[in-house]
Order: structure tokens, then sequence, then C-alpha cells
């Protein structure tokens, strides 16, 4: 069921702020296309009006970080039947495409810019060498009506159709105006439903709460594990190719910490999203202080404290079980990962971390 969200001024009493659907579902395309983190942080634009073999023309096409293709077509004046249908169309063409095929699709939708460059400046990397492994299909809407939100549901609950819908709201107060976003599926959940779909590729399940972080503690005195344990947090710093990923974490989340070269050291539930060194407090003696005038053995390059494309970023965690470094828990075999967020969806790593870390799932 779609949700009403509401928004209220606190003064001397409450006030409902007003909403109004957007002028037109073409600015909010226009939006879109500015910036795809309305969406999603991990979306890099691949075309706009991106024309199919069918004769149609997908209204933004997307990838996220693990190379795996997103379809977004605004709702405009379709009904129910007409944008659903819309969007399965698209996917049985947007799946055939080929590593060329999404090349040539940027290429000639960016100017000439080549893919692998733009690709390396959103996330940091270069792409995988597999592309195009999974698909999300992603309806935008400036209100959601209720077939929609049934007919949503349906294909996802029953027949794992990566499917979603968000929609936008407007809010004017004043002189300040503000966008709220809504998802009709919360996202990690409809990942997880369509990872369980027989259709899908033959990939491993991701339970749509695991998490793979990977900690920096490499004894140079930067990010050190032992302050982590005490204060409740993950941390990762150096650029965006580090850091980005610890936007993936949300309240609810389940992280499981990994020191590269040595193992497995805790497991914990995500408190809060991501936030600077300079927005970033801890609780010292009952007090809840700045990170940066907080004493710890990690220095945490705190000199580049103000630029926030290469300073450190930390998420808040409620550890479930923890161990010291030196008596860390690997077993040849288990996942590990360059990047400092992934989803963890290894089974054998998983039973593995469960037994552990005393976790019953």
């Amino acid at each position: 069921m779609s949700i009403e969200v509401g928004l209220w001024r606190i003064d001397k009493q409450l006030e409902k702020v007003s909403f109004s659907v957007l002028e037109s579902e073409k600015k909010l395309e226009e939006i879109l296309n500015e910036d795809l983190s309305l969406l999603s942080p991990d979306l890099l634009l691949i075309g706009r009006q991106v024309p199919t073999t069918h004769g149609k023309f997908i209204d933004l096409l997307a990838m996220n970080s693990d190379g795996n293709l997103a379809v977004i077509e605004l709702k405009r004046h379709k009904t129910p039947r007409e944008v659903v249908a819309q969007l399965l169309d698209y996917a049985s063409w947007v799946q055939t495409l080929s590593y060329d095929d999404i090349t040539d699709i940027y290429t000639e939708r960016n100017g000439d810019d080549e893919f692998e460059k733009g690709f390396a400046e959103k996330f940091g990397g270069n792409p995988p060498e597999k592309l195009n492994e999974e698909l999300q299909l992603i309806v935008v809407a400036a209100e959601l009506d209720h077939a929609s939100d049934r007919i949503i549901n349906y294909l996802s609950d029953n027949f794992g159709v990566p499917i979603n819908a968000v929609f936008f709201q407007y809010f004017k107060d004043g002189d300040s105006e503000y966008l709220s976003r809504t998802w009709l599926i919360d996202p990690h959940e409809a990942e997880a439903k369509t990872s369980k779909s027989p259709s899908a590729k033959k990939i491993e399940t991701w339970n749509g709460r695991d998490y793979y972080v990977s900690y920096g503690d490499d004894g140079d005195g930067n990010l050190v594990w032992e302050d982590a344990r005490k204060y409740g947090f993950i941390t990762a710093d150096g650029g965006e190719w580090y850091t980005r990923t610890l936007k993936q974490l949300s309240p609810g989340a389940r992280v499981f910490i990994c020191i590269p070269g040595s193992g497995y050291v805790g497991a914990g539930d995500v408190v809060e999203t991501s936030k600077s060194i300079k927005e970033f407090t801890v609780t010292v003696n009952d007090d809840e202080i700045p990170f940066l005038k907080a004493d710890f053995k990690g220095h945490y390059m705190k000199d580049v404290a103000d630029d926030p494309k290469v300073c450190a970023y930390f998420v808040r965690v409620k550890w479930l079980k923890t161990y010291p470094k030196e008596k860390s828990f690997w077993e040849k075999g288990m996942y590990a990962n360059q990047n400092t967020v992934t989803k963890l969806r290894n089974r054998f790593t998983l039973e593995k971390l469960y037994s552990k870390f005393s976790i019953d799932d």
C-alpha cells in the first residue's frame, strides 16, 4: 500500500504544510536528469530518451556500481496498465544489451564521452567485466494511484519481477521549497524478492539485510579497529571510491566487519546513515561530543576534515559482537571484496559468520 506523506511546521502550534503535484512530470524528468541521486546515490545516467529496437523511447536508462541497469519510466498520464506494460516491454529489450551495446548508448547520449571514463568518475573505479547481470524497473510519478500500487506489488510479490515505484511530493513553506520521496516497496526488500524469483539469473540470493564491510586497519595508525569497537562506528576515508559505498547503509541493515589480511572481527546493526567527520559525534563519559574533539588511537585523516571529497565518513553501529584484531576469524573460501561496503550474498560465508557471532536467522 502506498504511503501518504505529511509535513508539519512546529511553532506555537502545529501547522500542516501544504503540498502539490509537480506542475509537470516533464519537470521531474529534468530534475532527475540533472541529479539521479534523488533516486539513489548509486546510479550513473547512461542516457535519456534512449531508443529501443521496438520504436519506443526509454525515459532514463541508468546503471549502478555493480554494472546492473535500471530502466526509469515516468508515469505521466499513462494508465497503470500502460506504464507497467511499457516497462516490461523495455525490460525484454534491455536484458539483451551487451557491454558494447551499453558503451555505444552511453557515448551517443553523452557527447562522445567514453563509458569507462564516466563510470570511473562516478564510482571511482573500472566497470565490472560483466554488465547487465540484473535489472531494475522503476516507475516515477508525481503521485501514485491505487491501481498502480496493486499491480506493482502483485508482480513483485508473486513473480519476483524487479519492479518498484517512487513518487515525489512538492511542499512550499513561505520562501522555502521541499521535495519528498517515497518508495512503494523498500528497495532492499524489493531486491530480496527479485533474487528469489525462479526466473532470476543464477546468482546467490541477497537477503535484503546483510552487508560486508572492509575496515582498513592496516597498521598505519589511521583507521584503528579498537576505536570502532569502543565507540560504535565503521569508517572509510581517502576519497569517494572508498567512502561512497557507505551510503548504501541505512538503519536496520546488518554489517559484518572484515579487516583485509586478517579476517572478520565484528557484527552489528546500523543505527544512522553516513556522516562526514565534521558531522559525526561520539559518546565519551556519557557526553556526546564532536568526533574531531575526541581523543582516539587513530588519526582518521583529521587534517583534511574540511575537504568533503577525501575526508573520513562514518556510520554509527550498535555492535552485536566484536573481537579484537588479533582474534579475527577467517576460513578459506570466505567472501572478501576491495569495496568498503558490498551486499553479502555468499551463503558459505554467512553460515560461518552467523555461527561465529551467535546470530540466529
